[in-house]
């Protein structure tokens, strides 16, 4: 049995007893036990595994499973701080949240709002786990989530920008080669409204410059062709911008394109020379 057959041979129970007293001390507790805080790394296995079980559970309950889910998400970082067991709740809240929009038309519209608001949350892994919800919102409903997502770039806050970036840099959906175009031409917007301001100090962009340090070679992994030529529009048009300079030798070091595709990646450092 891995660890994720026995999370879920864990929970289930949890969650029978849940549906049936509305009380949700006993999961709550498994998820601080559990969750590998304070430490490096949280217990990904238990957030995804957390989710898969809401979700399958849903249709017996889907009110109280939503309401449930949804007020962790929003448990704030005053009652959760960062690297503390209780910033666990949240990120599998935001998880989960993601996983029901993904399975529900009815949550759906919901989950992409609640998500919004958590992607401005300051505490880094609240910002994974909302990536890691719009992957499976992705996943299951690609046009109509892409789309959405062009409305977090045009109104400029640069943490859903991050959110946008991070969502879509996840190789098994970019095998579809619609969703990597999509990919592209979103980190194409997202460079766009970089370059159009010059005020770049805050915390927020760092986190988005950082974020987009790794997952433009992602996208570009899945769409070569086009995304190397778009690398070279913004290394021809931008090559001053120490900003835009650094996110692309940043992609530029990644094995997946150091490794893969040498004569193009060559190419492009000798123009940033």
């Amino acid at each position: 049995m891995n660890k994720k057959e026995k999370h879920k041979q864990d929970l289930v129970p949890l969650f029978d007893e849940f549906l049936e007293t509305g009380n949700a001390d006993t999961i709550v507790n498994y998820l601080l036990a559990n969750s590998n805080l304070p430490g490096p790394r949280g217990n990904l296995e238990l957030a995804v595994t957390f989710a898969e079980v809401v979700e399958e559970l849903f249709a017996e309950a889907p009110e109280q499973l939503w309401r449930f889910c949804s007020q962790l998400a929003v448990i704030s970082a005053d009652e959760a701080p960062v690297n503390d067991p209780k910033e666990f709740l949240p990120f599998c809240g935001a998880c989960a949240v993601g996983a029901l929009g993904a399975v529900s038309a009815a949550c759906y519209q919901e989950a992409l709002t609640q998500l919004r608001g958590v992607a401005g949350d300051l505490r880094w892994r609240m910002r994974e786990g909302v990536a890691m919800a719009l992957q499976r919102l992705i996943e299951t409903q690609s046009e109509t989530t892409l789309t959405e997502l062009e409305g977090w770039i045009a109104n400029g806050d640069w943490l859903a920008m991050r959110a946008v970036a991070a969502g879509v840099a996840e190789p098994l959906l970019l095998r579809e080669k619609q969703t990597a175009a999509r990919a592209l031409a979103l980190h194409k917007k997202i460079f766009d409204r970089i370059v159009s301001v010059n005020e770049r100090k805050s915390e927020q962009f760092t986190a988005l410059k950082k974020g987009l340090g790794y997952t433009l070679s992602v996208v570009i992994a899945a769409i070569p062709e086009e995304g190397f030529a778009y690398m070279e529009q913004l290394i021809e048009s931008r090559k001053q911008d120490k900003d835009i300079r650094w996110i692309l030798k940043e992609n530029l070091k990644k094995n997946r394109l150091a490794k893969n595709f040498p004569n193009e990646v060559a190419a492009l450092k000798h123009l940033l020379q």
